[in-house]
């Protein structure tokens, strides 16, 4: 298929196989015209001059993840952040069982 020629049964036929999906033929007509129109769709693009304009496969181009250096602060002491903990075991935030028969934590 060039881009000069529309989709045919086939190629639709294919495409559906590659992908695993079953149409029926009444399926493969109604996606071969649902194709046909998104291609279409596209047309004006074809009217750019892309001449030297390198593919891309994201659209920011080469992204890169930019992130701060780490901050270290001090934190809690343990005694601070279990300081208004409702109820407490040790070291320990205390909490309602969630799982089970709802029994003492």
């Amino acid at each position: 298929m060039s881009p000069d020629q529309p989709l045919t049964r086939e190629d639709v036929a294919g495409i559906a196989e590659y992908a695993r999906i079953a149409l029926t033929d009444d399926e493969l007509d109604e996606m071969c015209a649902y194709l046909r129109d998104a291609v279409a769709l596209l047309e004006p693009i074809r009217e750019y001059d892309l001449a030297g304009v390198e593919p891309t496969f994201h659209p920011i181009g080469a992204l890169t993840n930019v992130v701060r250096e780490d901050v270290v602060v001090a934190g809690l002491s343990l005694e601070e952040a279990l300081a208004n903990a409702a109820s407490r075991r040790g070291s320990s935030f205390r909490v309602p069982a969630i799982l089970g028969d709802g029994g003492a934590a």
